[in-house]
């Protein structure tokens, strides 16, 4: 049988596109908190012992910190799919 190829992913970009979405994602739903009471208490339990509120300052550590936990996530979903290639 013909082994098929398969493309490798850039490990990095596919991490920073991730940060980017879940950076977005938390940004907004932390916006609209009173739209996603489930998701606000989630997002307060995990992040709030770094600082992370439903206020200014809490809206910016949200993208900053969602933006940490998709890259990283991301970027191990590459290297694990990449690693799984050989």
């Amino acid at each position: 049988m013909k082994k098929e190829k398969y493309m490798k992913i850039n490990a990095t970009k596919f991490g920073l596109a991730g940060g980017v979405i879940s950076g977005i994602g938390i940004l907004v739903m932390t916006l609209f908190a009173s739209y996603f009471p489930g998701w606000s208490n989630l997002m307060l339990e995990a992040y709030g012992r770094f600082g992370y509120s439903l206020n200014g300052i809490g809206i910016f550590l949200g993208l900053v910190y969602g933006f940490i936990d998709g890259f990283i996530g991301f970027w191990l979903l590459a290297i694990i799919y990449n690693k799984l290639l050989k």
